[in-house]
């Protein structure tokens, strides 16, 4: 019969052993020193089976989707999501596998007591934390094998400290970093390389963008948003264009005080004051002493009943006195849980817009501003194949570049379509399709559900005429067939019926916010 691994006969003991990574809030890293072979064959000989596979599943779940709840969207998505695993539990520890050393060391140094409290919710119990390196290079020396990491070293320090003679994973390990960093959460600190100038605006942000650029030159209410409420999956823009925001009036206004926080750090803040007895200090300098407060992540007060109370008489004093509020979140007000119907009600008094994916054409303008940024030379051809394998995430579109400039400089190659499939782990499945005018035809008609063979008659209903519209418009612009091409495939029409249905859509979309979410909906399908 098998037995439990004894891990507290071998923390207790003096013998000078070495191990992985291990972190334990009761516990220094030097009493943690046993070898790493003799755990593992332990670990894999003698550690009872304690869940189902069924309940492990259930448990790894569970385990992401509350830590999820205790991060930033950034980080959560940077050391977290398809990079960490769970692979073992025993009676006494639970055991992680990560992609690489870098995820380790972030986790480590970033994430540690989010992962304590989150085993402790969901398990309702301390274990003891070992995170392993996926795939690890079993051919490596026993010397880098069994090192003491007496303390987890910073990114820098993990990362960017090459010796004289570095190996391919050193250098691997600095691409990685420079893309981590980039992931990462940059802070609340307002970044005055963000701006108006470098964002790009296409159908899915223009509302957004323009209401951004009326309020940096005529914030409060003087102007026509006092209060604005901007919403959206991660990385799409939002935090942008606060920053486009906060540095415009800074640029407009420079003796207004604009206040750019995040709701966690609001609310820190707030509990700070009750802590210390300085809750009027703390209310005076939100209600008199800010001219423009911008809260990123709303949603994150959820559930939190005092900051939300001490966040509705800021609101209030704020929007009575004139000033500029200005909010963001990954979701419209009416849809957080856990938030008063008084506060939903503040957050849709002014103008509530939200932010959609971007769509072919603006993943493309993404992708040159961002090459031409890092100086980084590509082909029109690797650009699409980028813009079509990531086409819900600016952020990572943008990392993905970060991350070719970094290995092309690192190792001194040039970028070519097979290093992109490679470094950014493009499956044959990601590769661009061929798009025919049956297939968009087909899209359109199940985004609007009007039947095929409507798009392609001559009724000219209201509903299906601006159908057929948008249908003949994604013909042009990605089948990129010729105006006869698709003339003839929706009902023998002549060219003139397609000129007149692109200026039409094309006229549209400029001020019809819904056609153009309409149109990157069935594009992004595509």
């Amino acid at each position: 019969m098998s037995q439990e691994f004894p891990f507290e006969h071998f923390l207790k003991s003096n013998n000078s052993q070495k191990t992985n990574d291990v972190f334990n809030d009761n516990r220094s890293l030097k009493e943690l020193k046993f070898l790493k072979d003799d755990i593992e064959e332990q670990s894999t000989n003698n550690v009872e089976e304690i869940f189902s596979a069924e309940e492990f599943e259930t448990i790894e779940s569970s385990f992401l989707e509350t830590l999820e709840r205790s991060l930033s969207p950034q980080k959560y998505n940077a050391y977290f999501t398809g990079v960490f695993k769970l692979t073992n539990i025993t009676m006494d520890s639970i055991v992680f596998n990560v992609s690489n050393q870098l995820i380790k060391t972030m986790i480590l140094k970033h994430c540690a007591n989010e992962v304590r409290s989150t085993i402790r919710e969901v398990l309702g119990k301390e274990y003891e934390v070992i995170i392993n390196i996926e795939n690890q290079n079993d051919t490596k020396s026993t010397s880098q094998e069994n090192q003491v990491i007496e303390k987890p070293k910073s990114a820098s320090e993990a990362t960017f400290t090459l010796d004289l003679s570095p190996t391919t994973n050193d250098k691997l390990s600095k691409v990685e970093s420079q893309y981590i960093q980039h992931m990462s959460d940059p802070g609340m600190n307002i970044d005055p390389t963000k701006t108006f100038d470098n964002f790009i605006v296409g159908p899915s942000n223009n509302l957004a963008h323009a209401t951004a650029v009326a309020i940096s030159r005529t914030p409060g209410d003087q102007g026509k948003y006092p209060s604005l409420y901007i919403h959206s999956n991660s990385g799409l823009g939002k935090t942008h264009l606060l920053y486009a925001v906060a540095n415009g009036i800074k640029d407009n206004f420079p003796q207004y005080v604009v206040y750019l926080t995040t709701a966690r750090d609001f609310m820190k803040e707030y509990i700070e004051s009750v802590k210390t007895k300085t809750v009027d200090a703390f209310q005076e300098k939100f209600t008199k002493k800010i001219d423009v407060l911008m809260i990123d992540d709303i949603h994150e007060l959820k559930g939190k009943k005092g900051t939300q109370d001490e966040l509705f008489h800021v609101f209030n004093g704020l929007y009575t006195n004139g000033k500029q509020l200005i909010f963001t979140s990954d979701k419209s007000p009416e849809e957080i849980d856990g938030i008063e119907e008084r506060i939903k009600t503040r957050l849709q008094w002014g103008l509530v817009i939200d932010i959609q994916k971007p769509d072919f054409e603006t993943r493309i303008a993404i992708l040159k501003r961002k090459a031409y940024e890092l100086d980084l030379y590509l082909q029109d051809d690797i650009l699409t194949l980028i813009a079509n394998s990531i086409k819900t995430n600016i952020r990572e579109l943008e990392g993905s570049l970060v991350k070719l400039c970094a290995y092309a400089d690192v190792m001194n190659v040039e970028v070519d379509t097979e290093m992109v499939k490679d470094i950014l782990g493009l499956s044959s499945s990601d590769v661009e399709r061929k798009i025919t005018l049956d297939i968009v035809a087909k899209a359109t008609s199940q985004h609007f559900k009007i039947p095929v063979p409507d798009l392609k008659s001559k009724a000219r209903t209201k509903d299906i005429v601006n159908a057929r519209f948008v249908a003949m418009f994604l013909s042009r612009k990605i089948v990129n067939a010729t105006q006869e091409e698709i003339g003839r495939f929706y009902g023998g029409r002549d060219h003139s019926s397609v000129v007149h249905a692109e200026r039409t859509i094309k006229e549209k979309m400029i001020n019809d916010i819904s056609l153009s979410r309409d149109i990157i909906t069935i594009e992004n399908t595509l």
